[in-house]
């Protein structure tokens, strides 16, 4: 009985391997806080992922709830912070950027469905004063 061949195996496996990186996309920041996203009719997607910044707010996960309580939070990164570190943030973030592709910044308030408006408030009145003011709120389409 002749042997099979197997000298294309390498080429087919390293085929596979090309084929899944490219569809898999990497989470960048884990998640600290519950983000239930709230539901919307008037959608946009937004186009170059890479000009926007993200800041998550919301309850603490339950791991985290001792050391931070369970009142909503903020999220940069993978740090929580404070409202006055939010313009830090943004200025940190604008640095990381080519300076064509900073006037073209949006950060997106990915925020739980269940957080009151004052931390909402003091976010967004520390990103007027980074003049950020490209926001996007982000939400899932209502059915």
């Amino acid at each position: 009985m002749p042997e099979l061949n197997t000298s294309s195996l390498p080429d087919l496996i390293f085929t596979m391997l090309f084929f899944f990186m490219m569809i898999t996309s990497m989470r960048e920041v884990t998640l600290k806080v519950q983000f239930k996203a709230p539901q919307a009719t008037e959608l946009e997607k937004l186009e170059k992922k890479s000009l926007v910044s993200f800041i998550y707010i919301g309850k603490p996960l339950p791991e985290f709830q001792k050391k931070m309580g369970s009142e909503s939070r903020i999220q940069l990164n993978d740090k929580f912070a404070e409202a006055d570190e939010v313009q830090d943030y943004i200025y940190q973030e604008r640095e990381n950027m080519s300076e064509a592709d900073q006037p073209f910044m949006t950060v997106s308030l990915k925020i739980d469905k269940d957080t009151k408006m004052g931390i909402v408030t003091e976010v967004k009145q520390a990103l007027r004063k980074a003049y950020a003011l490209n926001i996007n709120y982000s939400a899932t389409q209502r059915m």
